[in-house]
């Protein structure tokens, strides 16, 4: 990953001035605004709902599991340099766009984990799965409505009311969703990919251990015996995969120990926009942890 390169890209693209709708805006009169991911998008239609001369377009919307090994499209490159704002998720989740974020001419980029605390990764320096964690996905949010208020000027009002009204949503649910974590009878996670850490850490729960399996690549003997010692050792009767990931050290461990395989989602691609299918995705993942652990 070249973290260097996309360091000094971003701070450069982040050194640009907010500039106003009319500067911002194509001559057609439309705000061309370009989302990373499907989460991303999520919250940035979500404060743009209803706003007129603006359109919201994703990059990425592939049933995958990560990007680390996603390459940006002859179709992705003419969007990135076509749009008037980018808003990324950050934290080195697009690392794969180093050189196009280098090069495009959007007039603002909007890096949703701008000073937000981040926790680590066994293999890279920051974890930028920061939307599993609601308290975080309220800070994107804010990040977004901030941003485009100062670049779109003429809809601020607007752009406030919506960002207010999803915050207002998300605190909701999540008073709910803590209310089912807490009444979890079990607190520890194994995972087979690493990107619930947020997301347990956000509603009291422990990932004892995370296995990221690469495309073409299982894992050991030595890792398989190591989870399922500590399968039987906390008594766990689940664990947990990727939706969209691959399950076959699980199903493995899952033969030797008894413990039954569920699936999470990280929310990674999807069809519909709005706060909606975020509030979804989530509210599935807590359910789903209460039938594993029923």
């Amino acid at each position: 990953m070249k973290k260097l390169l996309f360091t000094v890209a971003l701070c450069a693209l982040l050194l640009l001035p907010a500039c106003s709708s009319q500067q911002a805006q194509e001559p057609d009169g439309t705000l061309h605004i370009v989302a990373t991911t499907y989460p991303v998008y999520c919250f940035t239609t979500a404060v743009t709902e209803g706003v007129a001369g603006v359109e919201v377009d994703l990059l990425v919307n592939q049933q995958t599991s990560c990007l680390h090994d996603y390459t940006l499209t002859v179709t992705d490159m003419k969007a990135i340099e076509q749009a008037d704002v980018l808003v990324i998720n950050g934290a080195g989740l697009e690392d794969f766009m180093d050189d196009a974020l280098a090069a495009s001419n959007a007039v603002q980029l909007i890096d949703c984990s701008k000073d937000l605390p981040l926790l680590t990764m066994a293999d890279v320096e920051n974890d930028p799965h920061i939307w599993m964690a609601p308290g975080r996905a309220s800070h994107m949010i804010s990040c977004i409505g901030n941003a485009l208020s100062s670049v779109d000027a003429d809809n601020a009002e607007a752009y406030a009311s919506n960002t207010s009204a999803a915050l207002e949503a998300l605190s909701s649910a999540q008073s709910r969703w803590q209310a089912q974590a807490d009444a979890l009878p079990c607190k520890n996670l194994i995972t087979f990919h690493d990107g619930f850490q947020y997301f347990a850490d956000a509603f009291g729960l422990t990932v004892l251990a995370s296995v990221e399996e690469e495309e073409g690549s299982e894992a050991s003997a030595a890792d398989i015996n190591y989870i399922a010692s500590l399968v039987k050792e906390n008594n766990l009767t689940a664990i947990f995969t990727e939706i969209n990931g691959s399950d076959a050290t699980a199903q493995a461990i899952s033969r030797e120990t008894g413990a039954v395989v569920y699936p999470l989602n990280l929310m990674m691609s999807g069809d519909a926009s709005g706060l909606q299918p975020y509030l979804d995705t989530m509210q599935a993942n807590l359910d789903t942890l209460t039938e594993a652990f029923s």
